[in-house]
């Protein structure tokens, strides 16, 4: 879906660029961000392009402080170890940064989410005969576990954001404030969710993710039509800013490796 922002020339932007330029704005210049591939990379190395140009990047294959010229295909690509500051191996990626809480955030994605943000990669349906086996797990749940912080982000279906997800691999809130803590899981957990319609956070008092801002042009009944459970909005509900000129050209200037433009 394309969005039309009135006068300023009018720009019109689509949903996942709305959503990639909002999850970009969350992150803050000089923190270190773990990063996953998809959705969360273009965002994270959008950040770094507009706003935050001293954001640490790290992505799961040892590459610290990576500057691609162009998006990887995995963590595994080669432009991730071509720019980095520095290589090291896996296991000290995870046993020397990451479990300790030397990161400040981590972005996630996911296949389901449910509504205290737990994140599922494994399967749809039942574990021994399910109808979907999706990759798997990778290292989210030691990012879900141990970042400071983690932002989600991922596009707004009803078939996604379900009640319950079929199988956790990634903790959130497990079933209400106090999981995390009794699990001794180090980090936050999710803070936000951003999706290609709005921002869920996690009310303070049930971990319960709530309805916070929806994008320019969305409508909470949109919102609720596509979640799976029944959705709180916050009194203050805000409308998150449209995209400026200057965020739309950088993002579309953005060239995923192998990409013939």
């Amino acid at each position: 879906m394309t969005r039309t922002e009135p006068g300023a020339g009018e720009t019109t932007w689509t949903s996942d660029e709305m959503m990639s330029i909002a999850a970009a704005r969350s992150l803050r210049d000089g923190q270190a961000c773990f990063v996953g591939i998809g959705l969360p990379s273009t965002a994270a190395n959008l950040a770094r392009r507009l706003h935050a140009p001293n954001l640490v990047l790290i992505y799961e294959s040892g590459t610290l402080d990576t500057r691609p010229d162009e998006l990887p295909l995995s963590i595994g690509d080669g432009v991730l170890a071509a720019s980095a500051l520095s290589v090291v191996s896996v296991p000290e990626i995870f046993n020397y940064w990451l479990q300790p809480g030397r990161i400040d955030v981590g972005f996630l994605s996911g296949a389901q989410l449910d509504r205290f943000g737990n994140i599922n990669t494994t399967v749809i349906g039942e574990y021994d005969e399910p109808s979907v086996r999706l990759p798997g797990s990778g290292g989210a749940p030691e990012i879900a576990a141990s970042c400071r912080e983690v932002i989600v982000v991922m596009r707004h279906k009803a078939r996604a954001f379900v009640e319950s997800v079929d199988f956790v691999t990634s903790v959130g809130h497990g079933s209400g404030p106090t999981d995390r803590s009794v699990l001794g899981l180090r980090g936050a957990g999710p803070v936000r969710v951003i999706t290609d319609l709005g921002v869920l956070e996690p009310d303070p008092q049930t971990a319960e993710l709530v309805l916070t801002a929806t994008h320019h042009g969305i409508e909470v009944e949109r919102v609720r039509a596509e979640t799976g459970w029944e959705l709180d909005v916050s009194a203050d509900l805000m409308i998150t800013a449209p995209p400026t000129g200057t965020e739309l050209r950088t993002l579309r200037s953005m060239r995923t490796v192998g990409d013939p433009r």
